[in-house]
């Protein structure tokens, strides 16, 4: 018998300090680099997108991969891939931890609308603002001294 799943993840991270160093002219060459590696790992990735300060990450995860091991592999390799290339004046790393929020799949193409209209979205909200809301959206219970 064959393992069957859809477990469908919105995860989000951001730069360390949310600093706001993902400068506009080379985010598409980062999040195809995250997109390869995301393929590698044969998860099925629907959307990548970000601001400045942080990215959005909708995909699919493979069954046999731990979330905490996806998302690590995911920031050390882009991390790396940056400093490498030089994509981003001031950028030291991501942050500590992320956040990953679980949806149904009937969901899927809000929350791919949602994650693409990230600069509008932005305009009126801060991260730390959007990020709150996700939060209490899936009803995680959080320490508000880390969103500082």
């Amino acid at each position: 018998m064959s393992s069957y799943t859809q477990l469908l993840y919105q995860i989000v991270f951001s730069t360390k300090n949310r600093e706001r160093v993902l400068a506009k002219n080379n985010r598409t060459i980062l999040f195809n680099y995250m997109a390869g590696i995301i393929h590698n790992k044969n998860c099925h990735l629907y959307i990548i997108n970000g601001v400045e300060d942080h990215v959005h990450i909708v995909t699919h995860i493979h069954q046999s991969i731990a979330l905490a091991s996806f998302v690590k592999d995911i920031k050390v390799a882009s991390s790396l891939f940056i400093k490498e290339q030089k994509l981003f004046d001031n950028f030291s790393s991501w942050q500590v931890g992320y956040g990953a929020f679980t949806y149904s799949i009937k969901e899927l193409n809000r929350v791919i609308t949602y994650v693409a209209n990230q600069e509008k979205h932005h305009q009126e909200k801060s991260y730390i603002e959007e990020y709150t809301i996700l939060l209490k959206q899936h009803r995680v219970e959080y320490d508000e001294r880390y969103l500082l």
